[in-house]
């Protein structure tokens, strides 16, 4: 099935198409569609919902949007679904990903507990009335230096203690196992399996 990706990050398409690897994952300038929507929800399932209706509206093919973050309970659940646009307020500017991790670093200085979770809510949408939720967490450590040249965003300041590893430096095919895109990802793949079963 052709499936068009609610975003523009090519990292995450690399990660969605090892996580549905039966399906043909279009971004949508490759469909020639226009995607640029403003993610103003209070949660990441209204922030996925609202991106996959944007685009569901005007494709051919479904469409799969998914917003996702990282929570941490001792900053108030920071930066949560601001975490793409964590420190723009404060620098007046998007940073890179290596200058978001050094700017949460720099606030978890001296906080002692450092647990986080990073969230994923996964949305499958075929039509107004007819698409699939999935929601999933990921439990980890925040570190207190990056570590890791594997993954994006914020995986190498996240550390998994069952692993001992962070999530960079995890192998992907691990990775996609058990973190909170992975396992979305699973459960909408499982709902694709069951729709072509059910043509």
């Amino acid at each position: 099935m052709t499936i068009i990706l609610a975003s523009g990050n090519s990292h995450k398409r690399k990660e969605i198409e090892k996580i549905l690897p039966d399906h043909r994952i279009l971004l949508p300038s490759e469909a020639g569609l226009t995607f640029d929507v403003e993610e103003d929800g209070e949660t990441y399932l209204e922030n996925a919902l609202k991106k996959a209706r944007s685009l569901g509206n005007q494709a051919e093919y479904p469409v799969l949007a998914d917003d996702s973050g990282l929570s941490i309970p001792a900053l108030n659940g920071e930066p949560g679904i601001f975490s793409a646009r964590y420190g723009s307020e404060e620098t007046g500017r998007n940073l890179e990903a290596g200058e978001r991790n050094a700017y949460l670093l720099e606030k978890m200085k001296g906080v002692k507990n450092r647990q986080g979770f990073f969230v994923c809510a996964m949305v499958l949408y075929l039509s107004p009335y007819r698409f699939f939720i999935a929601q999933e967490t990921m439990d980890g450590i925040i570190t207190e230096s990056p570590r890791g040249e594997g993954g994006f965003g914020y995986d190498p300041v996240f550390f998994l203690p069952e692993y001992g590893q962070t999530v960079a430096e995890l192998p992907w095919e691990l990775k996609n196992q058990i973190s909170h895109r992975g396992k979305a990802g699973a459960r909408i793949r499982s709902i694709l399996k069951e729709l072509k079963e059910h043509q």
